[in-house]
């Protein structure tokens, strides 16, 4: 790693949570290619799935919940 990398790595590790995860999606997403236009349909129905799966199995899975409503949140849905 470059020390300019190093630095900005360094500076970046002081950003809050949120704030990381905005550098680092903007970061995946400046060399994953164009963005697919079915992701958000995706994500939410892989939660919905894994959800529902969680209380076929008795499990009241609220770390689900919580992770739904967070995603949701961020993409301005709640």
């Amino acid at each position: 790693m470059s020390n300019t990398a190093r630095r900005l790595l360094d500076d970046a590790l002081k950003l809050s949570e949120d704030e990381r995860l905005e550098v680092a999606c903007e970061l995946i997403a400046s060399v994953d290619g164009p963005p697919d236009a079915d992701w958000e349909t995706a994500w939410l129905a892989e939660l919905e799935r894994r959800s529902e799966a969680a209380a076929a199995r008795g499990e009241p899975a609220p770390e689900w919940a919580d992770v739904r409503m967070r995603i949701l949140q961020r993409l301005g849905r709640q």
